[in-house]
């Protein structure tokens, strides 16, 4: 007995989404009980990569490429979000 490609690709799809969303709950509670203010960043970084992943794979499941959009924009934000509670961290300001 064969199982179709597109059989396997959602088995692996499912197993993604479900190691993902492992990770996305461990990279929130590191986030929730992190013992410095660098581990909260570093696990917000996390999250909204897992994030992005969680979107990727949702938009492989349902055949869309808006989804991949939405994936480019949170990237954009998470990124810019970082760099501003980095530069916040080091200097106690944003704007110089």
């Amino acid at each position: 007995m064969t199982i179709p490609v597109s059989d396997f690709l959602e088995i692996a799809i499912n197993i993604a989404v479900l190691l993902v969303g492992i990770a996305s709950t461990l990279s929130l509670w590191r986030l929730l009980i992190g013992p410095n203010v660098p581990d909260r960043i570093l696990a917000l970084d996390t999250l909204y990569v897992n994030t992005i992943a969680l979107v990727i794979l949702f938009g492989l499941k349902q055949g869309s490429m808006l989804y991949f959009e939405a994936a480019l924009l949170i990237a954009i934000m998470g990124f810019i979000g970082t760099i501003a509670l980095s530069k916040y961290l080091l200097r106690g300001d944003i704007i110089e």
